[in-house]
């Protein structure tokens, strides 16, 4: 099978099988490593309890990204 066809067919599956392909594709390509991900999650749990706790404030997505344009422009 031709690398274009398998691409054609790969984009014929419903969404849920598409989303499980992209996966496959990109752990192959960067294979997970138990203890970052670790990390990452302890640096979530972290900045979730910042949060919630009034500790930090979240700043709207659009809010940041006006800022970052603005920077640019």
């Amino acid at each position: 099978m031709k690398t274009k066809d398998l691409i054609l067919e790969a984009n014929s599956l419903p969404i849920e099988d598409r989303v499980m392909v992209v996966d496959s594709l990109l752990k192959s390509l960067n294979p997970p490593e138990a203890e970052i991900d670790r990390k990452w999650a302890d640096v979530a749990k972290r900045r979730l309890a910042e949060l919630r706790s009034g500790e930090v404030r979240a700043i709207p997505g659009d809010e940041v990204f006006a800022k970052i344009w603005s920077r640019f422009a």
